[in-house]
């Protein structure tokens, strides 16, 4: 049985891990898309994440954050760019043609000022940081500053997630304990379709044995004191500091789906290509091909009745 201390290795230990998994290799096409995509856009760099990194079906929608110096770096009109400003992050839906076949992705985008709030512990919006304790790949970057930027925001994210899962989590429990029971936390507080296995199925496999690397790593990096026995942790967590977390997480709880139906509303103004998306998911669900014209995709509000319409004559509401 081992007392363990703040060791400032440790927190060299989380960066390498998090280091060796951003730098890992993904599909060429991915590459591909992201160069396109990027352009001559004065970008710091884009991290892929999600379902499309872990099942690595390229015929589903893939999932990309952004990272900006500035709001004016991304092109897209005033409006978008204040709203991202108020409320980050904005979406986008993107297609292109790699290699003959279409590759279709959502696109979050954010300045790196946002991603380092965003990942801070007194922050009221689990979202980011809830996401970039998972597992990413830093497909695209602008120079090692910007790496190097962009890299202390995860270790930011995984330092708070580990935290959280301390002050939340059981007593005593292995490290994928600990994470199921906050990604448990996390999955509440949000409006998500998923099921509710889904905080298990994040943990299945491969990824199991990183995040279980994770936890003491980021627990001692942090000063947090615990010991271990075996694959048993046994965080120092007074039940007095457990009782503030609790109530500080039912304000954070309170206040997440909130947050996403905001986001939800602000999308329907600032999702560009959200239409083509629609029309895809449409599409891949229902075989019908809602065909539109280049006016109903710049303009989906305006249309929405005749679109919705359309699909109820074609029976998609009764599948």
């Amino acid at each position: 049985m081992d007392d363990v201390r703040y060791d400032p290795l440790a927190a060299g230990q989380v960066a390498r891990l998090l280091t060796d998994e951003l730098v890992r290799p993904v599909e060429p096409a991915v590459t591909a898309f992201v160069g396109e995509l990027v352009g001559d856009a004065p970008v710091l760099g884009v991290l892929f994440y999600g379902s499309g990194l872990r099942q690595v079906d390229m015929e589903g929608i893939l999932d990309f954050y952004i990272v900006l110096d500035r709001q004016a770096d991304w092109a897209r009109g005033r409006a978008a760019r204040e709203a991202n400003a108020l409320l980050p992050p904005n979406v986008e839906y993107h297609e292109r043609i790699i290699d003959g076949r279409t590759v279709r992705a959502k696109v979050a985008i954010l300045t790196l000022g946002q991603f380092r709030a965003l990942t801070a512990r007194g922050c009221l919006d689990t979202t980011i940081w809830a996401r970039f304790c998972q597992p990413a790949r830093l497909v695209w970057v602008r120079d090692a500053v910007a790496a190097d930027a962009i890299l202390g925001c995860l270790i930011r994210a995984v330092g708070v997630a580990a935290w959280w899962a301390a002050m939340l989590g059981p007593e005593s429990g292995s490290a994928l304990a600990y994470w199921e029971s906050l990604f448990r936390r996390t999955y509440a507080a949000e409006l998500r379709v998923e099921g509710g296995n889904r905080p298990s199925m994040l943990l299945a496999g491969e990824p199991g044995t990183r995040f279980a690397a994770l936890l003491p790593a980021a627990w001692a990096a942090s000063g947090l004191s615990f010991r271990q026995e075996g694959e048993t942790l046994y965080p120092a967590v007074p039940a007095g500091a457990r009782a503030r977390a609790e109530r500080q997480w039912r304000v954070r709880a309170g206040l997440g789906r909130p947050l996403n139906v905001a986001r939800l509303l602000k999308a329907a103004f600032t999702f560009a290509g959200g239409a083509r998306y629609i029309a895809w998911k449409v599409r891949r669900h229902s075989g019908f091909d809602l065909a539109l014209t280049p006016f109903e995709a710049r303009h989906p509000l305006i249309c929405l009745p005749r679109l919705l319409w359309r699909l109820k004559r074609a029976g998609v509401f009764r599948r």
